[in-house]
């Protein structure tokens, strides 16, 4: 099963809490850290980490063209863009499996009815003698 992406992530976050991401950004500034500010560092995190596998992927490729002769200056090069492509997957794949369970465990709860209905009545007690159980004789 593939990770669920920061797309994924941040639809899940706007379903959850009802609002666009960019609000939810927003409102998360001015308010004390919560659930929110969490799953939006989450998202960031995750987003971060897709456009660092992005860039390395596109650069690994550059430095092993198969046109390309690498000289033993440019080995060093490949094998740290090939360490931090690995690192970035890795925080990729750690942060979307934590944004999924908690979003998971997340239910939307939708705000209750007015409270201007009037509760509705208790049914009265039954009478003494309703409540014999045989007639007497």
């Amino acid at each position: 099963m593939t990770p669920p992406t920061s797309a994924e992530i941040a639809g899940r976050i706007e379903d959850l809490f009802g609002a666009p991401l960019a609000a939810l950004t927003s409102h998360a500034q001015d308010q004390p850290p919560g659930m929110l500010s969490a799953l939006l560092g989450l998202h960031d995190t995750l987003a971060f980490a897709e456009r660092s596998i992005a860039f390395h992927r596109e650069r690994l490729a550059q430095l092993m063209h198969p046109e390309r002769h690498i000289t033993t200056h440019e080995v060093p090069h490949v094998l740290d863009c090939a360490r931090r492509l690995a690192e970035a997957v890795a925080v990729r794949d750690a942060q979307a499996a934590t944004a999924s369970a908690v979003l998971r465990s997340l239910v939307r709860v939708e705000p209750e009815p007015s409270l201007a209905s009037p509760p509705t009545a208790v049914a009265a007690a039954p009478s003494a003698a309703a409540t014999s159980a045989v007639p007497s004789r």
